[in-house]
């Protein structure tokens, strides 16, 4: 997993959530949501069932209420209010600073939540947790394995909420929609079943 050596010198800027929802829905499994508005939300396709992460089978074991559904909230969807959406940038921003970035050792990749170190999983974990402690669905905080434009392997938290799947990164402190990131999507947990997880179908 990966991190951005810069991050320490940005984590004073200011995050930003600039962008529109789509109106072009796109008709691929599980991706658009239609909330009664008039545009229809795109959200992280996926497609069949896959293998968990096995670091992610023990984590469960170790912290089973991190992988039980909580706040449970019909459509699983955040409706991203100004105070919901503050609240998301404060959270983000803490952990991001809370932690200092390190690599396990390789062949022992064990995922955590909290802690002064920890790789990008961690960091996911840790603000899954901390939104839920704060009241939201974890119908709609789902982590996701991923792939850098570089190759490198790395992990994410993705947020449904009203103005699409947004995802918080270690690397950085803005707070992008997962169309806008440089990250390809592998793998994503299951909002309906935190111990299951699907392939992420195509964009």
């Amino acid at each position: 997993m990966i991190y951005n050596k810069a991050l320490s010198v940005a984590l004073g800027a200011v995050i930003t959530l600039g962008f529109a929802p789509s109106s072009h829905a796109v008709p691929l499994g599980g991706l658009t949501k239609d909330l009664g508005r008039s545009a229809t939300i795109q959200l992280i396709a996926v497609s069949k069932q896959t293998l968990a992460p096995y670091a992610h089978v023990r984590f469960c074991v170790q912290n089973p209420d991190d992988c039980e559904v909580r706040n449970s909230q019909e459509g699983g969807i955040v409706e991203l209010t100004p105070a919901k959406k503050l609240e998301l940038q404060r959270i983000n921003r803490l952990v991001n600073r809370s932690m200092r970035p390190e690599n396990d050792d390789p062949g022992n990749d064990v995922w955590k939540v909290g802690g002064t170190t920890g790789d990008c999983e961690d960091y996911a974990l840790t603000k899954r947790r901390r939104l839920v402690e704060a009241g939201w669905p974890s119908q709609a905080l789902r982590l996701v394995v991923a792939r850098t434009s570089e190759g490198e392997g790395h992990a994410v938290l993705a947020v449904a909420t009203s103005d699409g799947d947004l995802i918080l990164d270690n690397r950085t402190v803005a707070i992008k929609e997962w169309r806008r990131t440089d990250l390809r999507m592998l793998k994503i947990q299951s909002g309906e079943n935190p111990r299951q997880w699907f392939d992420v179908g195509r964009r």
